[in-house]
């Protein structure tokens, strides 16, 4: 033959040859070699005839070279590449014959190069972007895995590709996979959707609209909320299906599948905002186990433990509250689930502790009432305990609830109660008038006088205690131990009613050994005028010889006063024979001037003042009202002096006795106004007596002088 040659492909320097084209009489061979066939090492090998334009008589071929999707066929005069996936000529080069004629073409395996050379020349041959349209022949040839690899990087490539394999794959009723591929174009979503609806394949179309939702963007919030809606259709009309045709296993997973649906994070935003529409489909297929799902994944627990009150399913009902501890469903429900399984309701409720508040519980706590349970009431009480001592709930309301349930269902505990909460109305939390008025409607007097006890109402305490027990009476008269009289007068209370109406004389004698204000005589009158005196005997002399300790006491006091006021009158004479000795030379001790020039002080400390001076230093000390009363005295003693000069004008003979007496009167008048002001202004040493320390924590400078004072010094 003569130009017969063998070429072969390899993607990487000494790796294995991928594919082979060889050179023949006829044509040249080519395909791929398989290393993993046992039968046979080629596979997909065609022929390619040489075209008519190649006279093999004259023009015979010279060599081959093979690349990945073309072989390159050198002629005499001219280069021919051809397509090893369609057999077609892509390319052809002639070659003048200045060059000569050609001899032979080799690949460069390293850089992949082609060279040529002819009689006088050498040529070179790149290839670039040879797989550019090889997409387009693997796509006509069905292979589209193939050409979406090669069309990877070109976006409206890739979606022909997609469109074709769809079509292809809808036509040959692989309706699945013809969902996945539309889904992934850009073809015209209606177009697609008609056309699934009109094959009748729901399946293809969900699957469709799956991978359609999958592709959408966040903000695409109608086009998200337009597939949700009837995707969930979907599956519903597909549940109600298998549910008809009794297909369990198939129907559970796709059940399984819908609530993965609806559960499924990316979507939640939008099934939230469209709750009520998903609930309405929910409904008109009737599907209430999906409904309660989907309540639970939007976490809509209202309409759950709806739900489940309505099937009468209480416990499931409140394991749902309790599981999710949300306060206002506890409020609401709480009187529904309160008549059916009180015990568990309560518990709940402990174990809720301080997050509810008891008073918005006391509607659902009222229901005992009408439905007349006596698991309800005694649940009640035993969850109002709670509240009031392990809660240490101050609510009026709640501790009123709790007596008015003791005082009608449990009596014995409604004094324990009182008694426990306290003695004085700032540690009390209920009404006392309102438990006042349900223990007297109910008649228990014992706790009546408790309620009394802490009202400080003694009186009536002790009337009503009288009713009772007179030791339990006894016990409220000790109560008022800063008021004797009172104290004396409960007691006396209780003596008249042992006296005249139980008639028990020794009970009365009981009562002056307990209560040391009561005296024989106070409780005689109450007994009848003819008893016998044998039962208090002892009292009356006892009381007598009282009297005779208490007279001689008296008398002792007595004669102690009179020796106090003679000691008092001695020091007093006492007092007026002291004198004191001034010598000239003295100085007041304020001005420091001579003492005798003006009228002045002499006290017993030795400190001695003129008068004016005294006056200045005392006056700034003393109270507003002293200052008043001084200012007063001084008026008053100016104004008798003023009247005594007038008096010294001569006057009638006539009336010479009644001046005389005048004249007395006015000098005891100044006399006694000058004693009130002595009393006021020397009745201590400025500065040794009281006064003095009284000043200790004044500053030697009056603030408001303050500045004045510095600006003097500088």
């Amino acid at each position: 033959m003569g130009y017969s040659e063998i070429t072969f492909y390899t993607s990487k320097l000494r790796t294995c040859p991928k594919a082979f084209a060889w050179m023949m009489g006829n044509g040249v061979l080519y395909g791929q070699l398989d290393y993993v066939r046992p039968d046979s090492l080629l596979s997909d090998v065609q022929v390619w005839e040489y075209t008519p334009d190649i006279d093999l008589s004259v023009n015979k071929p010279i060599s081959i070279v093979l690349t990945q999707f073309h072989f390159l066929l050198l002629l005499p005069d001219r280069v021919k590449a051809i397509c090893t996936l369609n057999g077609q000529v892509v390319y052809e080069d002639v070659f003048p014959d200045k060059f000569g004629s050609l001899k032979k073409m080799i690949k460069d395996p390293v850089g992949g190069l082609v060279w040529i050379y002819t009689e006088r020349a050498v040529f070179r041959y790149h290839i670039q972007r040879e797989a550019r349209d090889v997409w387009q022949m693997y796509m006509s040839m069905n292979k589209f895995d193939l050409a979406k690899e090669y069309c990877r990087d070109r976006p409206e490539c890739m979606d022909m590709v997609l469109a074709k394999e769809a079509e292809h794959c809808f036509q040959n009723k692989r309706y699945l996979e013809s969902a996945k591929c539309y889904a992934l174009t850009q073809n015209y979503f209606e177009e697609i959707a008609l056309k699934f609806i009109e094959a009748k394949q729901e399946e293809a179309l969900k699957e469709f609209l799956l991978k359609k939702l999958n592709n959408l963007k966040q903000s695409e919030r109608t086009q998200i909320t337009l597939l949700v809606t009837w995707l969930a259709e979907l599956y519903l009309n597909r549940l109600g299906h298998l549910e008809s045709d009794g297909n369990s296993i198939i129907f559970q997973e796709t059940r399984e599948e819908f609530r993965h649906f609806l559960n499924t994070s990316k979507h939640k935003e939008c099934l939230f905002n469209n709750r009520t529409t998903i609930y309405d489909l929910l409904a008109s297929h009737g599907n209430v186990d999906d409904m309660v799902y989907f309540s639970v994944v939007m976490q809509d627990y209202e309409r759950v433990i709806s739900h489940y009150c309505q099937h009468d399913n209480y416990s499931a009902a409140l394991d749902v509250l309790s599981k999710h501890c949300d306060e206002k469903l506890f409020y609401k429900f709480s009187p529904v689930l309160m008549q059916h399984i009180p015990k568990q309701v309560v518990d709940a409720w402990i174990q809720m502790g301080k997050r509810l508040d008891p008073k918005k519980l006391i509607p659902a706590l009222m229901n005992y009432s009408q439905m007349g349970s006596t698991q309800q009431i005694s649940e009640t009480i035993r969850y109002m305990e709670f509240c009031v001592y392990e809660l240490n709930v101050t609510e009026e309301a709640i501790h009123n609830y709790l007596l008015s349930l003791y005082a009608k269902y449990k009596p014995d505990s409604l004094l324990l109660y009182l008694e426990q909460a306290g003695t004085h109305t700032s540690e009390i939390h209920y009404d006392l008038k309102y438990a006042l008025r349900l223990c007297a409607e109910n008649g228990y007097l014992q706790a009546c006088v408790q309620v009394y006890k802490i009202m400080e109402l003694y009186e009536e305490a002790v009337d009503l205690a009288l009713q009772v027990d007179v030791d339990l009476a006894k016990s409220c008269a000790d109560l008022p131990e800063d008021d004797e009289e009172l104290r004396k007068k409960l007691w006396l209370k209780i003596a008249r009613h042992v006296v005249q109406e139980e008639k028990d004389v020794k009970k009365a004698m009981n009562c002056l050994s307990s209560c040391d204000l009561l005296k024989i005589e106070d409780i005689l009158p109450f007994f009848p005028d003819f008893v016998t005196i044998d039962h208090f005997k002892e009292a009356i002399c006892s009381s007598l010889e009282e009297y005779n300790q208490h007279i001689e006491e008296l008398k002792q006091e007595m004669e102690e006063a009179t020796e106090s006021a003679k000691r008092i009158r001695e020091d007093i004479q006492e007092m007026r024979n002291k004198y004191g000795v001034v010598d000239s030379q003295e100085k007041c001790a304020a001005c420091d001037f001579p003492l005798l020039n003006r009228p002045f002080y002499l006290f017993l400390c030795g400190h001695m003042f003129h008068y004016d001076c005294l006056f200045q230093e005392v006056t700034p000390h003393l109270s507003t009202y002293k200052q008043n009363r001084l200012e007063e005295l001084q008026k008053k003693l100016a104004a008798s002096t003023q009247s005594s000069k007038s008096r010294h004008r001569p006057a009638p003979k006539e009336d010479g006795d009644n001046s005389s007496l005048g004249k007395g009167n006015a000098g005891t008048s100044r006399e006694h106004i000058k004693s009130d002001i002595d009393d006021i202004i020397a009745s201590e040493c400025v500065y040794c007596g009281e006064l003095m320390i009284k000043t200790i924590d004044k500053p030697f400078i009056d603030p408001l002088k303050f500045e004045e004072e510095k600006s003097s010094w500088l």
